[in-house]
């Protein structure tokens, strides 16, 4: 199985999940001490199929405790407890030619995503990309209470690495779509930067296209899931996807009224993760 899937269409949007996958290849699945539905909670589940309210996709395939595409190369591979909550990771230390084997993964998906990103640069002047993540909110025990709504937003939006103000009207008319709809029954806790500021992946396309390229970064709570079990809500998980659905279609406005030139976006940087 390949570690990523792609879909290219038109426009100027692209949306991404690099923590849907939860496959694992023979090798790496012989050798991880995590129980399946331990590895599927610190995963994004269900994500990949939000990517669809952009014409242009970029999906993870495998998990995440394979090969990290939201970290940076050195640290894709998580090879200690520290370097993922904690848990414990492998049967024995997995040898250099697996972890090698790993991150060939991580440098092919960069690559890839290089190549569709340098395309939309030059057909479309600008992009935005809406990088689609989860997280959880009930980590003591399926008994114990939920973490409080006052740290933990319904969607916490990552700007962290962004030039803010070149990026203000997009990134406001965004967050003022998500909040500003009672379409769940009630309207959505957004907030910036709250619990998390953006990975590598948004990093690695601001310092690539840093005049030219937009990338969110979107953690949504697990209130569409019951992060124990695995179970989902659909109701909840398309009322999202109608959310996602107006949001994007508003960055896209959003975009045309900028009337930015086309022809001459800066060159690309050869920046890598």
């Amino acid at each position: 199985m390949p570690c990523y899937s792609v879909t290219e269409g038109e426009g100027p949007l692209v949306a991404v999940a690099l923590h849907d996958g939860h496959a694992l290849r023979p090798e790496v699945a012989a050798l991880t001490a995590l129980p399946e539905e331990e590895r599927l909670r610190e995963e994004d589940p269900f994500t990949a199929a939000w990517t669809a309210v952009a014409p242009t996709r970029l999906v993870a395939l495998r998990s995440r405790f394979e090969v990290d595409l939201n970290r940076p190369r050195a640290k894709a591979v998580y090879r200690r407890p520290a370097d993922a909550w904690g848990l414990p990771l492998w049967r024995r230390d997995p040898p250099d030619e697996l972890v090698e084997r790993s991150l060939s993964q991580h440098d092919a998906f960069y690559a890839e995503a290089r190549r569709v990103l340098d395309g939309i640069a030059a057909r479309e002047g600008r992009f935005v990309v809406l990088d689609l993540h989860s997280y959880n909110h009930h980590r003591a025990g399926p008994d114990a209470p939920f973490e409080p709504q006052s740290t933990h937003p319904d969607v916490n939006i990552g700007t962290g690495s962004m030039d803010r103000a070149r990026w203000a009207r997009i990134v406001d008319r965004l967050m003022a779509e998500l909040s500003g709809c009672d379409d769940l029954g009630r309207r959505l806790d957004v907030r910036e930067n709250v619990k998390f500021q953006g990975g590598a992946f948004v990093r690695w396309v601001h310092e690539t296209y840093p005049e030219v390229g937009c990338a969110v970064a979107m953690e949504h709570k697990k209130f569409f899931m019951d992060e124990w079990t695995g179970e989902l809500y659909p109701a909840v998980h398309a009322g999202i996807l109608r959310l996602l659905r107006s949001a994007a279609a508003a960055v896209r406005e959003e975009l045309a009224a900028q009337a930015w030139a086309v022809a001459a976006p800066s060159t690309p940087r050869s920046g890598r993760a």
